[in-house]
């Protein structure tokens, strides 16, 4: 019986970038599915207490070199965005409509290849708009969407959610129940879905 690797994600976190574009060849490998999990990495911040690497000057030199690396090994086309920090709460909210329309993978391939291999800047919403179009996405319907308030509690559910389930950065993934955290733990996830 195939597994199922559920994936906590932000379009924010260039590790989830990473960790999204192997995700797919790993889950081909092992016949397993992925659960997308959208929340809003500043929420999970805000109420674990953790910070984002970008506070610490000398780690968040070496984390950038450390992504790049990563990119370049797996061949995912990659470059630090110009905009970072940028919001992604809107991005984040159509991340809850493309769920509920069964449209996950194709909008989260369109968001993070914009924000980690175009560097386009998601919280803005011109930016978004030629971003939803070009990825043949109904771009006025989405905008829409994003405003709604019932899709606006949803990304609140998902984030305190992800909360509850020890989650305390992006990206984190589970297995049958174990937590792993970060890009760079994929192996772990392998194993674990081949175990």
């Amino acid at each position: 019986m195939s597994k199922t690797v559920d994936f906590y994600f932000d379009y924010i976190s260039p590790a989830s970038y990473i960790a999204f574009k192997r995700l797919h060849d790993i889950c081909e490998r092992t016949g397993a599915t992925i659960n997308y999990k959208p929340m809003l990495l500043g929420g999970i911040f805000k109420t674990t207490g953790n910070t984002s690497p970008v506070t610490i000057p000398a780690k968040w030199e070496w984390i950038q070199k450390d992504f790049a690396r990563y990119a370049e090994y797996y061949g995912i086309p990659y470059q630090m965005n110009p905009h970072f920090i940028f919001s992604t709460v809107s991005a984040m909210r159509g991340a809850m409509w493309a769920l509920e329309e069964g449209c996950i993978e194709t909008y989260s391939q369109a968001m993070y290849t914009a924000a980690w291999a175009g560097g386009k800047d998601l919280s803005n919403a011109e930016v978004m708009t030629e971003v939803l179009n070009q990825a043949d996405f109904d771009a006025a319907q989405v905008m829409e969407a994003m405003t709604q308030p019932e899709i606006k509690q949803a990304l609140i559910s998902a984030t305190g959610g992800a909360v509850e389930r020890g989650v305390f950065g992006a990206p984190t993934m589970f297995v049958d129940g174990e937590l792993y955290f970060g890009q760079d733990r994929l192996e772990w996830v392998e194993r674990a879905l081949v175990d």
